[in-house]
Parts: C-alpha cells; structure tokens; sequence
C-alpha cells in the first residue's frame, strides 16, 4: 500500500498529461500511457488508476490480446462512460445549440434553439443555459464546467465579443460575464468560458478531427455567414496578444467586390460565404432555413446538372484560393482543413481549389500543403467544451475535488 501511494504521489504531476494523452486518442493502452509519460509501468499503473478513481477513465484489467500478437496485452484505457460533463454552446446568426459534452469530444445530448437571435446577448444567453439546464436535468450527469462559441472575435482578458457582425449585439457586449451570470441565475455551480467559434472549432479539430497531429494547423470555415480562420500551434491556440489574431475574413480577394460589413470591399468574409455563393448562382435567399443549409443544398442538389451553379462555385472556390493562397505566403502551415461552405466546395472541386493555392503561394509551389475537409460535426461547440474541459485536464485533482458535485 505504502508503494502503491508513493507511486501516486510520484505521478501526481502527470495526472492531466495523461488525462490529456487518453482524451486526445494518444494514449489507448497503458503501455502507449507509460511510454508517452517517460514514467514507470507502476507509476503509469498509479496514475490511471487515479483518473479512474475520479470518474473520467475506465481501465481494462482484463485485456484480451490482438490476434497474432506476441507479449502479455496491455491494460486498454478509455473515457469513462457515465462520467461528467461540461456544457456546451454555440450561439449563430439562425440561433443557437446546446449541448452536453463528455472527454473525448464526446457529444453526449444537443438540443437546437430558435430562428431569431435577439438583440440583447443576456436575453439569448438565458434562454441558451436554459436549454443546457435542461439536458442536465434530462442526463443526471455531473456538469464540471460550460464553454460558449459566438461568432464574435473576444478579446482577452476581458471576454468581450468586439465585432459581432452578423448579430445584432452591441460591439463590446461582456458575453463570458453575462454567460457566467446566467449559468449561475439557473444554479449550475459552473465556470463558463467564450471563445470566437472559428478558434473553437480549429482547436477542435486538431484534438479529435481533421487537423490531429499537425503542428501548424491552419482552419479556415464558413459560418452561418462570414468566413473565419484560426491557427493551433503546438497544440494551443495561437490568438495573439489580446485574443483577436486570425480575422482572415478580412482579407481582400477582389478590390471591385462587394461591400463588406467592416467597411472595405470584396472580402474574404463577404466574397466566399454561403449568401456569396447564392447570388452569384443567381439564386435569392428563402426564409425557411439557414443560409448556409441552403448553400449545401444547392451544391448537392445542382452542382452536377446545373452550369451556373457550376460556374458560381467556382468563382467562389478561386476567391477562396487567393485567400488560402496568401495565408500559406504568411503562416507557412503544414495542414489546412476547411469546415462550413468551404468544405462542400472542396469536396465538389478539390483539384480546382488546390490549384488556385498552389499557382498562388510561394511555398505552395515548393511543397504540398494538405487541404482536407474537417471532419466532426458541430466542431464549434466540441471547441467549447474544449475551454470548458480545459481546468480539468491542466490538474484533474484539483478541478474535480474542488467543484460542487
């Protein structure tokens, strides 16, 4: 017992690097587990037996081994079904989805909210804990933290959504106090973060999608409206001084183009999302579902027979290829994945795109640059939940004891 104790208090440092290796998919056994640490087989033993202790692993002490393999099987760690969640939100210019979120990236429950986004953050916020509240109760599981994507740069350290251009909330709104408030007026003893849902959604993806393994993750994605874009370095979020890096949405793709909400002409953001791709195939926007439903729909349902739906994907495929092509110049990525509209057109002409960022880049010229659809869905609220996991997997212990339960 003595032994077993030291080995534990040998580990304790390790418990949220090895948390973070088994909710990554880096750590599948504990032989990977013991490996990647550099600890002992005893030490690696202790420390999963500690997480699952704590409710967030379970660990298989009865291994059966792969057919054709050699060596005693080593003891298989994975999420913990029942453990704790965080809640999770997202708030878009067609409204906004709650949902719980296990280890793993793990969606656990969701629910979708309205059509009309109101102009007071306080009065959507409320009505998103609200629903989150709601699968709480519905679940019975243990909510550890809250997380909230707005299409919104949010300067740190303040959590205040600068621009959000495409809601009808003030500029400079307090979202994360107000999320805080909220969550803590329907007595849920949780945390809440904020994050822009491009930088969620990139962060996202490089921790259980599309952009795992890459050191120089570059997301570019369409919302609801608008384009964003995000860089993970490392693993971490790079978002600059003050939160705000990466507004790609911003760059100009065409100096005669249309006019942008930010006051210049033929942006990124304005130039190659879904409302772009809908008047240029000459279509006019419906009022029944999202524009960006109706921009996949077109593609799906048009693309093949329909030349001007051809022709109007791909000017908007070029626009986006400058674009990539002079973030490639800049950031010199070693991965590009693309979500929202972005990826349906690279799905629809993928050597087209591409072409556009080889022909364009200096860098694109001289070494390929992966450009890969992402691949979870709802990426920007497993972002958010990211933020809100983020406590636990830094010091399991400490989060987990310290929180109301």
């Amino acid at each position: 017992m003595t032994s077993t104790r030291t080995r534990l208090d040998r580990g304790r440092n390790a418990l949220g690097p090895a948390l973070e290796l088994v909710h990554t998919g880096r750590a599948p056994t504990r032989a990977v587990l013991t490996t990647e640490l550099g600890v002992t087989r005893a030490t690696a033993g202790a420390v999963a037996g500690e997480l699952q202790t704590l409710g967030l692993i379970t660990v298989d002490s009865r291994p059966s081994a792969a057919r054709g393999s050699q060596g005693r099987p080593s003891h298989r760690l994975s999420i913990a079904a029942d453990g704790p969640v965080v809640l999770a939100a997202q708030v878009h210019s067609d409204g906004f989805r709650a949902a719980l979120v296990g280890l793993g990236g793990r969606i656990v429950a969701t629910a979708p909210g309205c059509v009309t986004v109101d102009a007071d953050p306080a009065q959507v916020l409320g009505e998103v804990v609200a629903a989150g509240a709601g699968l709480l109760r519905d679940s019975g599981r243990r909510c550890v933290g809250a997380g909230l994507a707005v299409p919104s740069a949010v300067a740190e350290p303040e959590g205040t959504a600068l621009n959000p251009l495409h809601l009808a909330w003030p500029a400079g709104a307090p979202v994360r106090d107000i999320f805080n408030d909220c969550l803590h007026r329907a007595g849920l003893a949780a945390t809440g973060f904020c994050g822009n849902d491009i930088n969620l959604a990139a962060l996202a993806e490089h921790r259980h999608g599309a952009g795992h393994g890459a050191e120089h993750l570059l997301c570019v994605a369409t919302g609801h409206r608008g384009v964003g874009g995000a860089l993970v370095l490392d693993g971490r979020l790079h978002s600059g001084s003050a939160g705000l890096a990466l507004e790609v949405g911003h760059l100009t793709v065409d100096p005669e183009g249309r006019a942008c909400h930010c006051g210049s002409r033929g942006c990124l953001d304005v130039e190659t999302d879904p409302l772009a791709l809908l008047e240029a195939a000459g279509r006019v926007a419906g009022p029944a579902g999202s524009l960006l439903d109706q921009a996949r729909e077109l593609l799906r349902g048009e693309y093949a027979t329909d030349p001007a739906v051809r022709a109007a994907a791909g000017t908007v495929i070029d626009r986006l290829g400058l674009g990539l092509a002079g973030l490639v110049n800049i950031l010199n990525p070693d991965r590009i994945i693309l979500g929202g509209l972005h990826r349906w057109l690279l799905d629809a002409d993928p050597g087209r795109l591409r072409a556009v960022v080889e022909e364009r880049s200096l860098w694109g010229r001289s070494g390929d640059v992966p450009i890969l659809p992402c691949t979870l869905d709802h990426n920007s609220l497993v972002g958010a939940a990211e933020l809100a996991w983020q406590p636990v997997l830094d010091d399991p212990l400490t989060a987990l004891t310290t929180a109301p339960a």
